[in-house]
């Protein structure tokens, strides 16, 4: 059990009714009056001084330390003594994710989190400084899809911070914090018209990618990194197993996102389009490290490269390729809606509407989960409401046939059509 020491008095006997002595010590007035001395689970001795006049704090703060002892959530208060910039380098070092995700982390934090209380030591890190700078990003005019992966990150910290017992609680969810909800704009995708007036206006060599994300579904660093064996003409079928990724400002090959390899069904336009993209471009062998810029270096028979026999870098393509050839496709300004990832959006569309499931587009794009699909294409789904009449109908008509006619329904139109697809 621990005590309250009074550093500025020591009893030094009783009087003849029984109460205490008391003289002044050396150090009367001297520094902060009571320490509170007590030992912690490990059987270490800590303490904690107080000011004068605040016994009641000294003995309250060593009722809560044997309070939290008992019940196994006591915390070291000099754990949380690291400056946050400082934990959260150490957190970013562990962590598993791939050395691009590593990158981006790494960047945002230097630019958006440490100027704000990187300097910081983690326990005088409160929620209000949270609200405030989640605040201050909104006033910089970051955008709310952003600003939350902003706070993920931080987040993360926080927890990290909490199960190595620097905090007892994470700072990001606290009631006070508003968290930027980040809700992604509805998808609108591209016109059948501009998809092939953008691959009208791109030069022969990176036609074929055109191809490949309105046709396929691929992302752009997926076919950037595809190579000849990959695609399966007799099985109809092109295999992703890897992409082209920009790493410490080097290309590097790596698995797909999520590490999610996948076969994705190759239609016979795109069939064609990639044989005579053969034709005119024989493959070329590209060699660049794996996953790494120091990485075991991997060759493979690009089918998309450079005019200086290389693999292609986004950065440059999106640049110089991709938003010239929008701007003459019609599209004065590109924005980022109008990337190269709108192409996979007009290939999920393109299936929605033909009738192709959540599941097997979420199979195809490699999305880790097909419940973030259906969140992301679920506006594009096709009506319902038609196909639940018909179906109704025919049950209905197939039992009683004086369903066929109710005195309600609409008269039949002999020149409307087959109902429409869905």
């Amino acid at each position: 059990m621990g005590h309250v020491q009074d550093r500025w008095w020591k009893e030094v006997g009783k009087d003849e009714r029984g109460r205490p002595l008391r003289v002044k010590t050396d150090l009367f007035g001297k520094g902060l009056r009571y320490k509170v001395r007590y030992l912690d689970p490990n059987g270490q001795e800590r303490s904690k001084s107080f000011p004068d006049r605040q016994k009641g704090a000294a003995e309250a703060f060593l009722h809560e330390v044997e309070t939290d002892k008992n019940k196994g959530t006591y915390l070291d208060p000099t754990a949380g003594r690291i400056i946050f910039q400082r934990f959260a380098e150490k957190w970013l070092d562990a962590q598993t994710f791939a050395e691009s995700t590593r990158e981006g982390v790494e960047g945002r934090l230097a630019k958006h989190v440490y100027p704000h209380f990187g300097d910081m030591e983690l326990r005088a890190i409160g929620p209000a400084t949270i609200q405030a700078w989640g605040r201050r990003l909104q006033q910089h005019g970051l955008a709310e899809t952003y600003r939350r992966t902003l706070f993920a990150n931080v987040s993360g910290i926080f927890t990290a911070a909490v199960d190595d017992e620097r905090l007892r609680r994470n700072l990001c969810v606290g009631k006070s914090v508003t968290r930027p909800r980040g809700e992604y704009p509805k998808v609108v995708p591209w016109p059948a018209e501009r998809v092939h007036a953008v691959r009208g206006e791109l030069g022969e060599r990176y036609r074929i990618t055109v191809d490949l994300g309105a046709g396929c579904g691929l992302r752009q660093g997926e076919v950037i990194g595809l190579s000849a064996d990959q695609v399966d003409f007799g099985n109809r079928v092109v295999q992703i197993i890897r992409q082209v990724k920009i790493v410490r400002s080097r290309l590097v090959f790596g698995p797909p996102k999520h590490g999610k390899s996948r076969e994705v069904p190759l239609p016979d336009s795109v069939a064609g389009a990639l044989r005579d993209h053969i034709h005119r471009f024989e493959p070329l062998a590209v060699t660049l490290p794996w996953q790494e810029p120091d990485g075991e270096p991997v060759t493979v028979r690009l089918l998309v490269w450079t005019r200086e026999r290389g693999a292609v870098n986004r950065n440059f393509f999106n640049h110089h390729v991709w938003k010239p050839a929008l701007r003459r496709a019609g599209v004065p300004v590109p924005r980022r809606a109008e990337g190269f990832h709108a192409l996979r959006h007009f290939y999920a569309s393109v299936l929605l509407d033909g009738g192709e499931s959540i599941k097997a587009l979420s199979e195809y794009l490699g999305h880790a989960d097909p419940g973030f699909t259906l969140r992301t294409y679920t506006h594009l789904m096709p009506s319902s409401s038609e196909r639940t009449r018909r179906a109704v109908d025919s049950v209905f008509r197939a039992v009683d046939p004086e369903h066929a006619e109710g005195p309600e329904s609409p008269p039949k139109d002999e020149d409307s059509g087959p109902p429409t697809a869905c």
